[in-house]
This record gives structure tokens, sequence and C-alpha cells, in this order.
């Protein structure tokens, strides 16, 4: 708990605020997207009145267990947002203005009840019950300090483009624009201030994207050579596809697939920025669309669909909206694709298995089960867990190759 101090809030915000999480926990609707619109609604606010709204609904999310434990019961009428808001502003050592809307918000006795709480740790890591306990059972000794590390922030990670500038140019571009930020790699930086990136005319250039370092990478860990037949088999919206066409310097093919075909349209617009001519989408709208690519691909990418309790930090609100039967129904998917899309990769290819997840289940588990039934086709190369203690998401790899 933070010292007391004494912070201006201004009620249309606070009440921006409290009808975002509104729309979040009694409609079911995604922050994300609850963040944007709400931000979209009001012209007048300015850099600082969005980045309170926004930080105030993602925090608020992220510790929404803590919070609600701490009256011992989950907010329902309007008034309860409005508290559960105070409550979240007093634990972090605010003070709370004298208004109708606080009433009945004893400061010393929120300080109080906070200590009592937190010494159970699913209430005080903000973490619900059946999740807390699956991932012991998972990891063990490692999930509390995974579990702890979920809870920072996630970090604005640029990638830059190298097919159309360099890092030294990019950084001295956004630095023009106000955007400080500070290099990681050879290719990426973190962003040091949150700013508006997507109003630069970096962006608009196609110099950079944004993408998280763990996830930055895959695409390495695949080993592409410019002039391969590259598929990218659950592509999204196209992050992993877009560095893999860099790391090939645009040459060669790359088949985006997905099962979604508006995720591919916007694959097909980030790769017209990005000045990258290589990427044929292709909806996954049957078997046969996986029978066709039989034997063709030199690497093959399945960053399947998973739980994404490695990317929980960024995404709060999953935390609220995973069940168990989610992450059963996942696992099986995860089986599917891994036997049945792995057709497509040559002999002698490499083949890369990833997931955000950090539970040996989806990961490991995984893998081992894949080789169970096809050890006479395929070998395990290499693999790497990233642990969201390191700083970025938890991620997870596996790169096996097909005996020739």
């Amino acid at each position: 708990m933070q010292k007391k101090r004494v912070e201006r809030l201004y009620p249309n915000l606070v009440s921006a605020v409290v009808t975002a999480l509104q729309q979040i926990f009694d409609e079911g609707k995604y922050a994300d997207r609850v963040i944007e619109r709400t931000l979209k609604s009001n012209k007048k606010w300015g850099a600082r009145d969005r980045a309170f709204i926004a930080e105030s609904v993602y925090e608020i999310v992220r510790w929404y267990r803590l919070l609600y434990a701490i009256v011992g019961k989950r907010p329902r009428k309007p008034q309860e947002w409005w508290h559960l808001f105070g409550i979240w502003k007093v634990i972090r050592g605010s003070s709370l203005p004298d208004w109708e809307e606080f009433d009945g918000l004893v400061e010393g006795k929120i300080r109080k009840q906070y200590q009592a709480v937190i010494k159970i740790r699913a209430i005080r890591e903000s973490i619900p019950e059946w999740m807390d306990k699956l991932g012991e059972s998972e990891l063990g000794d490692q999930w509390e300090g995974m579990l702890s590390a979920l809870n920072h922030p996630a970090k604005v990670v640029l990638r830059t483009n190298l097919l159309k500038t360099d890092p030294e140019q990019l950084a001295d571009s956004l630095q023009g624009a106000g955007i400080v930020v500070e290099p990681i790699s050879k290719e990426a930086f973190v962003v040091q201030q949150r700013k508006n990136l997507f109003a630069t005319e970096a962006f608009k250039d196609g110099w950079f994207e944004v993408q998280d370092f763990s996830s930055q990478q895959v695409a390495h860990f695949l080993e592409v050579q410019p002039g391969m037949r590259v598929i990218d088999a659950c592509a999204g919206a196209g992050g992993k596809a877009l560095h893999l066409a860099v790391l090939m310097a645009n040459k060669g093919q790359i088949i985006g697939m997905d099962t979604e075909a508006w995720k591919l349209k916007e694959l097909k617009r980030r790769a017209k920025r990005n000045g990258i001519f290589i990427i044929q989408p292709k909806v996954i709208d049957g078997t046969k669309v996986i029978k066709r690519q039989k034997e063709s691909a030199d690497r093959l990418l399945l960053d399947v669909p998973c739980s994404g309790l490695g990317v929980l930090r960024r995404n709060p609100d999953a935390k609220w909206k995973l069940q168990p039967e989610f992450l059963e129904k996942m696992q099986v998917e995860q089986a599917k694709i891994l036997s049945s899309y792995s057709r497509m990769l040559k002999k002698g290819g490499k083949m890369v298995y990833a997931t955000c997840s950090i539970l040996p289940a989806e990961n490991r588990s995984q893998v081992d089960r894949f080789l169970d039934e096809h050890g006479s086709d395929f070998v395990l190369e290499e693999e790497r867990s990233i642990s969201p203690e390191e700083g970025y998401d938890g991620f997870y790899m596996a790169r096996l190759v097909r005996k020739g």
C-alpha cells in the first residue's frame, strides 16, 4: 500500500471509468474494446484524461477480486462500482474527495480490511480460486513468482521493420514525435512513455509494428531463410507472419492461414503498409485446404489457440472470463491442430509449435503427446519457455524436425 497522497479527481472521468467497468463485468464485454469506445465518446478529453481512464479501468479489472474482497461482495449497483473505484484509490494511497458517490467508505476501515485479505494468495494476487489451484498444480514453486509478474502492466514493445528502415532511423523519427524508446535488441524497442504511436508518420509509413518481445522470438525460432515456402497456419492478424517476411528479406512465399477471414483481411492490410508482398492469405474453410498443402512447406508455424495465461498482464479481464471447461476444450483443439496441420510440412522441414500460455498441459505435454503418436516421423530439436518474470509475455515454443 502506497503512502497517502492528495489526488484531484474529476467526476466526469470517474463516471466514465465506472460505466466502462459495468460494461465489462455486468455485460461481459472485452476491456480493450470498451476502453476504445469510451475514449472515442468524448473528443474534448485530452491525453492526460484519456490515460487516466484507460489506466484506471485496466488496473481495477486487474485487481477486481482483491477490491471486492475488501467489501466482502461483488458490486452490482452503480454506487457499488463507485465504491470499488474509491477502494482502489485508497489502497493506492490516495485520499477520497467528499462526494456522495463515496458515502459509506471509511478509509481507515478499508486499509485495515486490505491488510486482512492479502494474507490469502488468490485474493492478494487477484485471481479466481480455480486458476490459482491450477497454476500451483501445474507449475509448483514457479507459480507464485509468475503470478506476481503477471500483475505488472505490460510494456509496449516495438519491432523495427527492417525492410523499410533501421533501428537508429526509427528511434530518431519517434523522438521527433515526442516518443522516447529504449533498445532491447537489434530490432526491438520498449516505449518509455505511453503515447499514440499509431498517429506517427513512422507507423503510417510501415516502419514498425507493436509486438511483444516474447512474441518476436517465435519467428527467429522457426529458422527461416529467404526463398523458403513457409506456412503460418494460425496466422490471425499476422504479427508473426510479417516478422517472418522481414527475416526472409521479402523473398519466397508465406501462406498465412486462419479460420477467420476478417483476421486475414487485417493481415493483408498490415502487409501492404509494411511493404511486404510475399504473404498469401488463405482461409481454412474445410479440411481440404490442409490436405492440398500436404508436404509443401519448408517451415511450418503453429501458433495455436490457447488459454492466454501468459499474457494476462495485457488482457487482465481474461482472468474473469476464462473457465476450466474452456481450457480443456483448448487442449483438445491444440492436439487436433498439431496432429492434422503437421502433414503440411515437407520431410526434412522444421515446425514450431507455440503458445502464449505458461501451462505445461498446453505446452510440453502437447508436444510429448504428439511425439508419442508421430515419433517415427518427427523429432524434437529444441524448446524454449519464456516466463513472465523475464518482464515480457509468457510464451512457449518447440521446434520439431520432420525426418527425411
